[in-house]
């Protein structure tokens, strides 16, 4: 299993009722920021904040940040957040000089409802894992006669 991707609005929606139903305040996604060794001087990753996040566990680009995904009927990212502008905003830099390059889904946190937010890595927060079919897959082959 991996950290959940939201790759599609009804994989989000899904998550999003599991938020609510528990009221869970906040959880990790497989969200992230491109900004490690391999990401630099990538021109199709700059501005990173807008076309720099990829799902790590699909290794699926995510769309632009200040678009509405194509295939939904809104935008996941909160428009607001500790700096009162729209999400990511690497509010944390600001605060202690941290990147905010991992993906969280708030409850709410900032009165903006269940939405998006860019987050510092470091922090504890609960997770929701899926099937990755690339884990499985190595999984069943490198233990012949397991069952998935």
């Amino acid at each position: 299993m991996d950290l959940v991707s939201m790759e599609t609005q009804e994989e989000n929606n899904l998550v999003f009722r599991l938020i609510q139903q528990d009221d869970v305040p906040y959880i990790w996604t497989s969200g992230r920021l491109c900004d490690f060794k391999g990401c630099e001087n990538r021109p199709d990753l700059e501005p990173k904040s807008v076309l720099g996040w990829f799902w790590s566990a699909t290794r699926a680009k995510m769309s632009p940040t200040n678009r509405t995904p194509a295939g939904w009927s809104y935008n996941p990212w909160s428009r607001t957040g500790h700096k009162k502008t729209s999400q990511p905003d690497n509010a944390e830099f600001d605060i202690n000089g941290t990147t905010e390059s991992c993906l969280s889904v708030l409850n709410n946190v900032y009165s903006d409802g269940i939405v998006w937010h860019d987050v510092a890595c470091y922090h504890e927060k609960p997770f929701i894992c899926e099937d990755s079919q690339e884990l499985l897959s190595y999984v069943a082959n490198t233990n012949p006669g397991i069952k998935l």
